[in-house]
């Protein structure tokens, strides 16, 4: 049995893809929306790109390095953490006259057996994460970010 996951949300932005993709890859932004998120790095294949997760004392850290990088569409990455281990996938698409904003996550499960039943009562809460995460994205760039 595959100890992959995926989890996937989506956001239509009203705001055009260049300016989306933008506020995608502001890495020092992304604590503006992305919950309990500090995140700094480069830009372009082979960069790297390190987010610290959590609240008082309690976190990660989550390295990463980008395997993909299509601007204004697509940046992709390796996580190379001890925490986190897999893919994440940012896409911003054209949407009438605004743009749809794509967040995966394919993460490969620590401790086998029971890490596939710990995925079972995290998903629920990583969904409603990156969902709230999604919405604040959207009002962020709506405000008029990145500037």
């Amino acid at each position: 049995m595959s100890n992959r996951v995926e989890i996937t949300a989506r956001i239509q932005v009203p705001a055009p893809p260049e300016r989306t993709w933008r506020a995608v890859v502001d890495w020092p932004a992304q604590g503006e929306w992305m919950l309990a998120t500090r995140v700094h790095g480069g830009h372009g294949p082979g960069a790297r790109v390190v987010a610290r997760t959590g609240l008082w004392l309690v976190g990660f850290t989550d390295t990463m390095v980008i395997t993909e990088w299509e601007p204004p569409r697509r940046c992709v990455v390796r996580h190379t953490g001890r925490v986190i281990r897999g893919g994440g996938v940012f896409e911003v698409v054209p949407a009438g006259t605004g743009s749809e904003f794509r967040w995966t996550e394919q993460l490969d499960l620590p401790f086998g057996a029971a890490g596939r039943w710990g995925w079972r009562l995290a998903r629920p809460l990583a969904q409603r994460g990156m969902n709230l995460s999604l919405r604040r994205f959207a009002r962020f760039v709506t405000a008029g970010a990145p500037r």
